[in-house]
Order: C-alpha cells, then sequence, then structure tokens
C-alpha cells in the first residue's frame, strides 16, 4: 500500500485542508512533517467548518492516528486550545488520536516576541511579511541547539538548563533591539503548567511510524504552506524557516526516503500569495480583485488579504521538480468560472531573454516579467462537479493545457470547498 505526501506546489493556500481530508478517509495515520501554527486549513464537513493551525487535518475522522512531527516547531499553549476548540466542535481529541514526537522543538513567549520586534526595526524592503507567531526564530534556536522540546517538560533539571541556554542568548539579542530581559521564573512557570497537557500525547514518533507502516498501514505526510515558501528553493529571503518539499516528509517524522511512495502536489487554477517577495504573474487590476472576491483569499490564521494572479506554469512546473511531485490536484477551478480570457505563464523575459525557470537571484526574480499564453474561458459553473462530464469543454481544456505545461498529470480535480466536490483521476494510495 502506498504512503503519500501532500505538499502545496505554489506559494500555500492551495487547498491542502480539504484534499488532505479527502485522502485521510484512505489512510491509517496522518503525520505533519513541518511548520508551524502560522498556517492554516479550513476543512468544510457536512457543512460545519473546521480551522485548524497546528493540528494535523486528520484529527476530525474518527479511527485515524494523528501524528506531529519533529519537523514542526510547536507552541504547546496554542495546542491546547486549538484541541478545547475542536472538542468543543465534537471532536473526539486524546492520546489514543494524537501523537506528538518527543524530540519536537517549542515555540516559546519570546519566539514571537524576538519575530514581531525584528519585522517591526526591519527598514520596508527588508520586511519578510512574517506572522509574528515565533516560528523563525523557534527554528533558529533548533539549529543552534538551544531550543526546548516537548521530552524537556518531563524533567525539571533538564528543562531549567535548555531555559538558560536559550536565554544566554535571546537576552543580547533582546538588548539591542530595545526589550526588557525575559522573566525566567515566569517562562519556567509557564512552562511546568503546560506541561502536564502536552506530555500525555508524547511518544517516539519515529518508532511508532515505522511499526504502523511495516504493519502495512497506510500513511498521509501532512505539509504546511508551499514549495515556493521553502528555505532552500522558494523565493528567498521571502520564504518560511523550514524545508517545505516533499524531501523533508520522511526527516520531518524520522523515517527514511523510502517510506514515500506518492507525491501529490497542491495546485490552485490561479496563483496567490501573503506577504512580501516576488509575484511575477500578481494582477493589480479588475480580474485581480476579481479573483480575490471569488476565490474568498483571507487567510485561515492570519485574515491578511492575499495577493492574486494568472496560472504560473514555469513556477509549478519548478516545484513538481523539486518535489518529485507524480500527480497535482489542482484547486479552485470553479473561482475562475465567468472569466471571458484566462491567462497562463509560459516563460519570462528577464532583460530581453526568455527564461523557461525562475532565477535564484532576488534581483533577478523582481525583473522577470511574465509571456503568457491566452486561452477562452467558459460561462457555465464547475462549482460541484464530480465527474468531468459536468464540465464545460473549456474547463477541461484548460486543465489539460496545464497538464502540458507543468509536465505533469492532474489526479485530483476540487470544484469547491465540500470534501466530496472531487473528481478523482488516479488514486495516489493504489500507486
Amino acid at each position: 500500500m502506498a504512503n503519500v505526501v501532500v505538499v502545496g506546489a505554489q506559494w500555500g493556500d492551495e487547498g491542502k485542508g480539504k484534499i488532505v481530508d479527502w485522502l485521510s478517509e484512505r489512510a491509517d495515520v496522518i503525520a505533519r512533517f513541518q511548520g508551524g501554527h502560522n498556517a492554516g486549513h479550513t476543512l468544510v464537513i457536512d457543512g460545519e467548518v473546521f480551522k485548524l493551525h497546528a493540528l494535523p487535518s486528520g484529527v476530525v475522522r474518527g479511527g485515524k492516528l494523528s501524528v506531529i512531527g519533529n519537523g514542526v516547531v510547536l507552541d504547546p499553549w496554542h495546542l491546547v486550545d486549538e484541541i478545547e476548540t475542536i472538542r468543543a466542535q465534537g471532536v473526539e481529541i486524546g492520546p489514543d488520536t494524537l501523537m506528538i514526537a518527543e524530540n519536537t522543538p517549542l515555540i516559546l513567549p519570546i519566539h514571537g516576541e524576538l519575530d514581531r520586534a525584528r519585522e517591526e526595526a526591519a527598514n520596508p524592503g527588508a520586511k519578510i511579511g512574517t506572522t509574528g507567531r515565533g516560528i523563525g526564530p523557534a527554528y533558529e534556536d533548533k539549529v543552534g541547539r538551544r531550543v526546548v522540546r516537548v521530552a524537556d517538560l518531563a524533567d525539571a533539571t533538564t528543562l531549567e538548563a535548555r531555559v538558560d541556554r536559550a536565554l544566554a542568548h535571546h537576552d543580547a539579542l533582546r538588548r539591542g533591539l530595545g526589550l526588557d530581559p525575559v522573566d525566567r521564573a515566569a517562562l519556567i512557570a509557564r512552562l511546568r503548567e503546560v506541561a502536564p497537557k502536552i506530555l500525555p500525547y508524547a511518544a517516539p514518533v519515529w518508532k511508532v511510524l515505522n511499526e504502523k507502516r511495516r504493519a502495512g498501514k497506510r500513511i498521509l505526510f501532512e505539509g504546511a504552506q508551499g514549495a515556493l515558501l521553502d528555505i532552500d528553493f522558494g523565493t528567498y529571503p521571502f520564504v518560511t524557516s523550514s524545508n517545505v518539499i516533499a524531501g523533508q516528509a520522511a526527516t520531518g517524522v524520522g523515517l527514511g526516503p523510502g517510506a514515500i511512495d506518492y507525491v501529490l502536489g497542491l495546485v490552485k487554477a490561479y496563483t496567490t500569495r501573503v506577504g512580501e517577495g516576488p509575484f511575477p504573474t500578481e494582477l493589480h487590476d479588475a480580474d485581480g480583485q476579481r479573483l480575490g472576491e471569488q476565490g474568498h483569499e483571507f487567510g485561515t490564521t492570519t485574515g491578511r488579504k492575499r495577493r492574486c494572479g494568472w496560472f504560473d506554469a514555469v513556477l509549478v512546473r519548478q516545484t513538481c521538480v523539486t518535489s518529485g511531485v507524480k500527480g497535482i490536484a489542482l484547486t479552485k477551478i470553479d473561482v475562475l468560472d465567468g472569466f471571458e480570457t484566462l491567462k497562463i505563464c509560459v516563460g519570462y523575459d528577464l532583460d530581453g531573454t526568455r527564461l523557461d525557470y525562475l532565477p535564484t537571484a532576488t534581483d533577478a526574480q523582481a525583473r522577470c516579467t511574465p509571456i503568457y499564453e491566452e486561452m477562452p474561458g467558459w460561462s457555465q459553473s464547475t462549482a460541484r462537479a464530480r465527474s468531468w462530464a459536468d464540465l464545460p469543454g473549456e474547463a477541461i481544456k484548460y486543465v489539460r493545457r496545464i497538464e502540458e505545461l507543468i509536465q505533469c498529470p492532474v489526479a485530483l480535480l476540487s470544484t469547491s470547498p465540500e470534501r466530496d466536490d472531487t473528481i478523482l483521476v488516479t488514486d495516489p494510495f493504489a500507486d
């Protein structure tokens, strides 16, 4: 049985929550492998809306094991609040349904404070567009070997030593930013208070997942954000602080690359982005406004308005390569209903030279202008379509042209936020 990785193949917000939920019905384990609670997934199940940030999308499905892997940075207080919110909606969550890797790094209040202070202090052109939730500083502390991990909550001596190591670094930074020193006693007290609410979920995730895999259980690996925000292969420095591409799925839970059988790339039928950074196909006209309104393009976590533009086949072809995507799930095609003409970016013009990829240098990225191919739109509605026969011919041609340009087939087609409004072409788990 195949194990499937789901990754965003654009700048995030591609509809991973719905697709992961849809696939989770076929999976036994749903494992989150990177990111933090800056990402948001919205699920609509039988008309009820669930908004998830730290929790894997599988928690709303009974009989599944949901896993938060070591590749995630976890705000324990946010997680406790999120669990209570989901429980209030009738979802049962306990150690038998949710597991957190013992070596998962924690996001502390000092990380959010540092995140916001640095963003506020940055010159306008140097702002990253961070959500200010401490994800970046937490990953920095992980690499700097001064982070507090879930396992550290179980031993008072170890916890205090970890906090002291972190504060030796953070207090120096805070002085430079004009912030007061950290109240060590208060921070340790907060960690001791939250510890009994987190530790019941702690487990050696790598060991449990290996046992599940050997028993023939299907694992669905869930990522956050999108490949264009990857720390190595995204539009640096306007990226997130972790690896988002599919290769991280193995490292982020403690399994080898042989555990990955199929990579499904999530792709919107147009393009959006939140925050700063290059966006070659961004629209500042009525079409861009219309995409945002029809697509309800506001962030689940931050509420920030998303920038909107035409589909960029160059970028998606590139991310399909860096993540080893075998098939894509094309979402939100219904948002394009009613457009008389659609455009697809098929290349870039950089100072008179045509490129078939996005260059690495930031200044070159900013100078790239899109080369468009136009296609006729459609007037009929594609919303809630559940078979190819329900789609207008022009919509099918649009999908087929995208497949040709990105050199990757469509495995799933989503036509509304409802999980059942999905056209299945290839079942990733049957690979």
